[in-house]
């Protein structure tokens, strides 16, 4: 019989092979809550929540909030999960082809986040992503994905760079343009022409679009016993799917259950759907008047709650096990990691780290812990963010992995499974 963890892994890496970007992490997050039953709240419509009833809201196309509401009882407040929808990546700019030598095609990109820009380099690539159109009846959203291999951005030999082994600083405008095809005459709107062919429009009638490239490996499990997991996009995708999967899985009894999976993550969150900006507030303040409570009551409850900000977690390097700090130092197949972080970049204290560790030993999972270096700075994440918006008790977690911000990167088999048995724990009124 297939392992529960490895068989969660695959879901799990089906899931992401699925969600080339973010437009489509929150279309395949939107399939999986249809088919659990709940309902579309959309931002323009009048809210009329019933209780006992499932429902979510999506804004900008890539971001979602779902949430369960209990029935027949009072309600004492939002138990919460939030991860993120977006990788870094690069996005495709306007007007995008270049003739290169009257030889060659490439496209004019630019960097998404915060990228290990050689790590995209000779490997499969192709577009994804989101247009815009002129409709019959106004403007309409397609999503765009060009499921063939279809760029490369090829690296220099070393016959031309003798250095290269001894480390390259790569241009983003100069090195990593992806080669697109043979031409370099009158190039212009090929890109536009292929993908209004692929969604059976015309070129002319596309206004808008927020295209990007991605890697076209797919995700698969690796090692000497099967024990790790190597993919696109494991940073955030892993945790969306963990806890969207247990959200959609568990009910509480006296809590609003919800799940946020926030966009532009990896370039700051302060954009009108990111975990900056007003959109948790907005959509629990609504469920809770769409329910007739009035600001006092929608405040109390934010005083009885708790959110877990879920964002994956650097694991202990076998190669440079000294770039880890000496005493929090997660591994793969170890279990959930709670991070900290002095500077509050992670919103983890004693209260809701104590919280944490209770949630796992209820659901009988592991769980580590990650602290920066002292002279290292680290990253930053959603907790913080979202926090200070809705100020609801927080912990940061996230699963451990190797190289973050890779074209791919390398997780443990069992981690999954571990956050999803956790998220369930919780989602059922575990360590309330």
């Amino acid at each position: 019989m297939e392992r529960d963890y490895e068989k969660t892994a695959k879901d799990m890496l089906s899931f992401i092979e699925k969600s080339p970007c973010s437009f489509h992490v929150i279309a395949n997050v939107q399939k999986m809550l249809e088919e659990q039953g709940f309902t579309e709240l959309k931002e323009n419509d009048v809210w009329k929540p019933v209780s006992g009833k499932k429902y979510y809201t999506i804004r900008g196309g890539a971001s979602l909030i779902a949430f369960r509401i209990p029935e027949g009882q009072k309600i004492r407040g939002f138990h919460g999960a939030a991860a993120h929808s977006d990788s870094p990546a690069f996005k495709i700019k306007e007007n995008p082809e270049i003739g290169v030598e009257k030889q060659y095609v490439t496209l004019n990109t630019e960097k998404y986040g915060g990228m290990i820009l050689g790590s995209w380099l000779d490997r499969p690539l192709s577009v994804a992503g989101r247009i815009v159109i002129e409709g019959a009846q106004g403007l309409e959203t397609r999503l765009v994905n060009i499921d063939r291999d279809l760029l490369v951005i090829p690296g220099v030999a070393i016959h031309m760079n003798r250095d290269m082994n001894k480390g390259v600083a790569y241009d983003p405008q100069k090195d990593m343009l992806p080669l697109y095809g043979e031409g370099g005459g009158d190039c212009g709107g090929w890109l536009l022409s292929e993908i209004a062919e692929q969604t059976a429009t015309e070129p002319e009638k596309i206004l808008g679009h927020d295209l990007f490239l991605y890697v076209r490996e797919p995700g698969r499990i690796f090692g000497r016993k099967r024990e790790f997991i190597l993919s696109p996009r494991l940073d955030d995708l892993q945790c969306v799917y963990a806890c969207t999967k247990a959200f959609g899985e568990n009910d509480s009894s006296e809590y609003i259950n919800f799940c946020a999976i926030f966009d532009h993550e990896e370039v700051g969150s302060r954009t009108g759907r990111g975990a900056d900006s007003t959109f948790l507030d907005d959509t629990l303040y609504r469920l809770c008047s769409g329910l007739g409570m009035e600001r006092t009551e929608y405040l109390r409850m934010i005083a009885d709650s708790f959110l877990i900000s879920a964002d994956n977690a650097h694991g202990v390097h076998p190669d440079h096990p000294e770039k880890s700090d000496p005493t929090n130092r997660p591994c793969l197949n170890k279990g959930i990691v709670i991070k900290y972080h002095g500077g509050q970049k992670y919103t983890t204290d004693a209260c809701s780290a104590a919280r944490m560790k209770r949630i796992c030993r209820l659901a009988d999972v592991p769980y580590q812990t990650y602290a920066n270096r002292s002279d290292m700075a680290g990253g930053s994440t959603l907790g913080n963010l979202s926090a200070a918006r809705v100020p609801m008790e927080s912990v940061d977690i996230g699963l451990p992995q190797l190289s973050m911000h890779s074209a791919v990167e390398t997780g443990g088999l069992k981690d999954t499974w571990y956050l999803l048995k956790g998220m369930g724990c919780f989602f059922s009124d575990g360590g309330v």
